[in-house]
């Protein structure tokens, strides 16, 4: 997700997106200990996205 798209998105969808992003990571963590993660860069962009999520949730409620 770019910083854009998630400028748009409300608080409620924001916490809905993050809950997704963090499955996803989880997912991503049992791919790489089965031998079966086809994209490692994978791992960056979802935790850059995380953060992305976590800040301008912090910076709303502020």
């Amino acid at each position: 997700m770019k910083k854009k798209e998630i400028k748009k998105l409300s608080k409620s969808e924001i916490i809905k997106n993050l809950d997704i992003f963090k499955k996803d990571l989880f997912n991503l963590r049992f791919q790489k200990n089965n031998g079966q993660l086809k994209n490692p860069a994978k791992f960056k962009e979802t935790r850059k996205t995380i953060a992305r999520l976590k800040t301008n949730l912090r910076g709303n409620n502020a």
